[in-house]
């Protein structure tokens, strides 16, 4: 089933990129699937577009194909360095990087007990 619309289906400019109106799909997520083969109606069914939005979205990247294909280029290069800082920022174990943060002033007696308490335990397992 297609979905029915009354409005003109646009390409608008949002933070986000080139994006399809009325959705947040942006034509490079369409194009990602164009270059994954899909069809424009696997793509229509995929994200609920009407015909009128996917052929708004492949005429203009048609229309536009240098300026897009640009875009799309430095969209994936930013999705690429994105995914490698939170690869590495996910390398250290979260319990390694919470014992590396700076403890808090005026805990220090606290801490005094919990080291006293692992010590304990260190010794009892031995």
């Amino acid at each position: 089933m297609t979905p029915v619309s009354d409005k003109q289906a646009t390409i608008i400019c949002t933070d986000r990129g080139l994006t399809i109106s009325g959705t947040r799909l942006t034509l490079y997520d369409v194009i990602n699937f164009l270059k994954a083969e899909y069809s424009p109606k696997l793509i229509r069914n995929k994200f609920n577009l009407t015909d009128a939005q996917i052929n708004a979205a492949l005429s203009s990247i048609e229309a536009n194909r240098a300026q897009i294909e640009t875009e799309y280029q430095q969209v994936l290069q930013t999705r690429a360095e994105i995914r490698s800082y939170w690869e590495n920022r996910n390398a250290i174990e979260p319990f390694d990087r919470i014992a590396m943060m700076p403890r808090k002033p005026g805990q220090e007696a606290l801490w005094a007990k919990l080291e006293e308490q692992k010590a304990r335990r260190v010794a009892q397992k031995q």
